[in-house]
């Protein structure tokens, strides 16, 4: 029996367990509380945030590519549409566009239409360095380098900060070839 097609963001969101969206929010919110006291350095927030999307992005792959049933991306631009219109929908609920693509395709802008990390947020003076919700750039880069991207993700514009929007830019460094543990010609 062949597989059915892909199922795309909103069939798999609608299908997937949840928790409540403000319990959801908030304790993501303690989180980045903690690691501003723990931490002091804004700076190193942001890095710490970076780091902990990155290992829930390495294994959050798993589930996406078993969920949503899709098959390989031929280049890094479907693979920004998939990561746009079914991973943010399939994990966060939000839909996302891709623009702003340099003349190489290596290159674009993820924009969110909606951002449930932040419902309730105000960042302090203090923290005006802070990219709050840094954990989606080490998510993306994390599940990118699962699948032999390496990628380089930043923070173009932020609401938090003044902005008209929430965007990464996510930037193709290398496409890594897939390495087989063994010989097959033998």
């Amino acid at each position: 029996m062949a597989p059915a097609g892909p199922r795309f963001g909103d069939a798999i969101f609608a299908n997937v367990e949840r928790v409540n969206a403000e319990l959801f929010t908030l304790t993501y919110g303690a989180i980045v509380r903690q690691l501003l006291t723990d931490l002091e350095e804004v700076e190193e927030v942001n890095k710490q945030l970076d780091q902990m999307g990155y290992n829930i992005g390495i294994r959050l792959i798993d589930e996406f590519l078993a969920k949503s049933n899709v098959s390989r991306c031929v280049d890094f631009k479907e693979t920004a549409e998939m990561i746009a219109k079914v991973g943010f929908k399939m994990f966060l609920g939000v839909s996302a566009s891709v623009t702003n693509w340099d003349a190489d395709g290596t290159c674009c802008g993820i924009v969110l239409e909606d951002n449930p990390l932040v419902d309730f947020v105000e960042l302090p003076d203090t923290c005006q360095g802070l990219y709050y919700c840094n954990i989606l750039s080490g998510v993306i880069r994390g599940a990118l380098e699962m699948v032999s991207m390496k990628t380089e993700i930043t923070w173009v514009r932020d609401m938090l900060r003044g902005d008209d929007a929430f965007e990464l830019q996510v930037k193709l460094l290398k496409q890594v070839p897939e390495e087989y543990p063994y010989k097959d010609d033998e």
